[in-house]
């Protein structure tokens, strides 16, 4: 399931993820919160909070979610994802190279650091 996270700055949108994640969750709160955000900001500034392992994501979910990418590749400024798996802060790290924006991994008890990483200009 997706929730979108409230009590953030305008310009992030951030979900938590957390038991199984599906198409529908990704079209409804993902697709959704990412379209608003690009229309409003011009860029999309994304935080994730991964409270289940990607497993859990459906195949349809992983077909939505990069759909989600590649609809807003160059709107992407910053994506910060908050997980306990380590190959997840890894991927993220390393996903920087293949995506306009930056990409960084965080562990749970970071989500303060993703938050403030996030609003920086650097």
């Amino acid at each position: 399931m997706l929730t979108e996270i409230t009590g953030l700055p305008d310009h992030i949108f951030g979900v938590r993820a957390t038991g199984e994640v599906t198409s529908d969750d990704i079209k409804s709160v993902l697709l959704t919160g990412l379209k608003r955000t690009a229309k409003r900001f011009n860029e999309i500034r994304y935080l994730l909070i991964l409270e289940t392992d990607v497993k859990n994501f459906t195949a349809g979910a992983w077909v939505q979610d990069v759909k989600a990418g590649l609809q807003n590749f160059n709107k992407w400024k910053k994506i910060a994802v908050v997980s306990a798996e380590k190959g997840v802060e890894w991927f993220t790290d390393v996903f920087t190279l293949a995506t306009p924006g930056k990409s960084k991994g965080f562990k749970p008890n970071e989500i303060e650091e993703a938050k403030a990483w996030l609003n920086t200009e650097d």
